[in-house]
């Protein structure tokens, strides 16, 4: 009897709870140790192993019906299983556990950043600290211009994809940002000059302003930033990682169309 899992402990589990014997006393062995492909988004495989039944162990119905498949399909697995026997894809170190807690969340995002910047420059180390709103990872030493990119795009992308890989391997959502070089500071105070600048324009015009299409740290920011301002709301809009973020005037403040007054004849 064969089942698949996303990964070996996954699997492992699985088969036991079907079977309703302890993970212990399961005998089985490996067809594939399955593969989280690239950062775990791209290429993912799963495991599989064959469970080894002794002739008197009960099978459950639900497992038999894992042996009465139609036998062209049974034929084509098996001879994909033969292929990824006799060519077996290490399990790759990022994929051993799929429930994580904060430390081995830690581990997983430093190692992607470290092999991330290490393609861009040398020199460069990754730091971890943790506050109340999440973790943040600091990348110190290198060329900090080429890691940020134009606009900070570079390390926006990192960024996402680190975000992607961290959260596919948490069971709770884990807040993360990267900072370069003192660039997550500068930027927040840029951000939070523009969002003033802004409201002032919704207040004396009375009409809706777009501040752009921000991530959901920079819309954080933002938020944060006019809450306490009486005449203007922020709203984000859209779905997604980026997402239009407005600023409108409150009720009561919006500009009304003038009137011209009547003309004499």
């Amino acid at each position: 009897m064969e089942f698949e899992d996303k990964n070996l402990k996954a699997v492992v589990k699985r088969a036991a709870k079907v079977l309703k014997v302890p993970e212990e006393t399961l005998k089985y062995e490996v067809i594939s140790y399955g593969s989280t492909g690239i950062f775990g988004l791209v290429g993912a495989k799963k495991a599989k192993i064959r469970v080894i039944t002794s002739k008197g162990d009960k099978v459950p119905p639900k497992a038999k019906q894992v042996k009465n498949e139609a036998p062209k399909k049974i034929k084509e697995e098996k001879e994909r299983e033969e292929t990824e026997v006799s060519n077996p894809t290490p399990a790759p170190v990022l994929q051993e556990k799929t429930l994580i807690d904060d430390t081995h969340a830690v581990e997983i995002g430093r190692t992607i950043i470290q092999r991330i910047v290490d393609k861009i420059t040398d020199g460069a180390t990754v730091r971890m600290e943790q506050n109340e709103e999440g973790l943040v990872f600091h990348v110190e030493g290198g060329k900090s211009a080429l890691i940020i990119g134009k606009r900070g795009q570079t390390l926006e992308a990192i960024q996402y994809l680190v975000d992607r890989v961290v959260n596919k391997n948490s069971e709770k959502r884990i807040r993360l940002q990267i900072d370069v070089a003192g660039y997550l500071e500068n930027k927040r105070t840029n951000l939070e000059q523009r969002a003033i600048h802004l409201a002032e324009k919704v207040k004396k015009t009375g009409k809706p302003v777009t501040v752009g299409e921000l991530n959901v740290y920079d819309r954080k920011i933002v938020h944060l930033c006019l809450k306490e301002e009486k005449d203007v709301r922020t709203q984000s809009m859209g779905s997604g990682f980026y997402r239009k973020l407005v600023i409108f005037p409150k009720k009561g403040n919006e500009k009304k169309p003038r009137k011209d007054p009547p003309v004499d004849h």
